[in-house]
């Protein structure tokens, strides 16, 4: 183990939040893919099939516990993180607090745009929007606050979710045995709509709950935000050897109490406990929410470890690159799960088993990688981050400037 600090030079980009969010992909494109196949029973709570056996009971009980609930608190947190970082490289360039502050405000009503379009093209489950949301509401209220502030609020909510978990975990354990913690579609089946226009109207019934929900109500969300930005203020994230200890406590810590804390909806999954549903959501939110910050902490550390080693070629350059792509990333998934596996496509969401989306997860996560790795070959940033980089810029050109042709 080497002493030496290998934090990033002036205008060098860290490793480890880029390695995190080309990481990060892989577990969306993981989670979401379920939510595509449609003609068979559902969980009443999640888009896992009922009844499941072999390959997709296994892959049911991984997916519970290392990523449902697990990859949007990881994609909240660096998304967090992300705020405070572009927020002191605009201050750092010049601009003034206020004017860095509007064109974060911008970048966030861009994302909602954006997640509205996503949703309505292509995929309900859309973050955007919820991302966007928060952003604006935290940029607004929490950006200039002490980090005392920033603590406490986190604190503060994190403390009520874990209040509303644990008593939602022990009403449903007293409630009265059911018998039915799944049903054929109690979870609508987006996918299974045809034609394409018809699809569009029930995507954009769904997203505003959603953004809502996700973004705010949830709690989840809010304090990997609010908690990701404290550590961007002590640059962890960036600097990851000199909070080794730290980083190896709440890696161990986070990802032990984020994967036992998924044991309850397991249990009811397989049916194994017999509760009502809801009984272990907010539970598995919470943990989700250990098991997030578990994640960076192990990916922080492994990136100490290659920035030690100098290993940034071949998977791991393009790990990152993806990382300062993951818009585009994120958007390319839909681009390729929708007309694979919905009605309206090419429709092999009615006829994939569990397993084999998990393949498909993979290989389209594989492409955007690769994909990926060509435009940072070639210099070139991902078209999602060109285009709401020229609208921000757009929106902070004075009134009456002339447009550049």
């Amino acid at each position: 183990m080497t002493g030496h600090d290998h934090s990033p030079r002036p205008g060098e980009r860290a490793l480890a939040p880029d390695l995190a969010r080309g990481i990060m992909l892989l577990f969306i494109a993981l989670a979401n893919v379920s939510w595509y196949l449609y003609g068979a029973p559902t969980s009443a709570a999640s888009a896992h099939r009922a009844d499941a056996t072999g390959p997709d009971a296994l892959w049911q009980s991984v997916s519970i516990v290392a990523v449902d609930g697990r990859s949007y608190p990881l994609f909240a947190f660096l998304f967090g993180y992300g705020i405070w970082q572009a927020y002191t490289r605009r201050r750092t360039a010049g601009q003034d607090e206020a004017d860095a502050r509007r064109s974060l405000q911008s970048r966030h009503l861009w994302l909602l745009a954006f997640g509205a379009v996503h949703a309505a093209l292509l995929w309900q489950g859309d973050v955007l929007g919820a991302y966007g949301l928060i952003g604006l509401i935290v940029t607004g209220l929490f950006l200039r606050r002490s980090n005392r502030t920033l603590a406490v609020w986190a604190l503060v909510l994190g403390g009520l979710l874990g209040l509303l978990s644990v008593l939602t975990l022990v009403a449903g354990a007293a409630a009265p045995a059911t018998g039915a913690a799944v049903s054929e579609g109690a979870v609508p089946q987006f996918a299974a709509v045809t034609p394409y226009a018809d699809s569009i109207l029930v995507r954009l019934r769904m997203w505003p709950l959603l953004t809502v929900g996700q973004g705010v109500l949830g709690l989840v969300v809010p304090v990997a935000v609010l908690t990701a930005i404290l550590c961007a203020r002590h640059r962890i994230l960036e600097s990851p050897e000199r909070h080794r200890p730290l980083l190896s406590a709440v890696a161990v810590a986070g990802v032990t109490a984020g994967w036992l804390g998924a044991v309850p909806s397991v249990l009811v999954q397989q049916g194994s406990w017999d509760v009502p549903v809801w009984t272990p959501l907010m539970f598995n939110g919470l943990t989700g929410l250990f098991a997030a910050f578990g994640y960076v902490a192990l990916i922080a550390l492994l990136a100490a470890r290659l920035s030690a080693a100098r290993a940034h070629r071949g998977p791991v350059r393009a790990l990152s690159a993806l990382g300062r792509r993951s818009l585009s990333g994120y958007l390319l998934q839909s681009v390729l799960f929708a007309p694979l596996l919905c009605a309206w496509g090419l429709g092999l969401g009615g006829v994939l088993a569990q397993w084999q989306a998990v393949l498909v997860a993979v290989a389209v996560w594989l492409f955007t990688l690769v994909l990926a790795a060509v435009l940072d070959h070639a210099g070139r940033p991902g078209p999602a981050e060109r285009l709401l980089r020229a609208l921000v810029h757009r929106d902070r050109r004075p009134r009456g400037a002339p447009v550049a042709s």
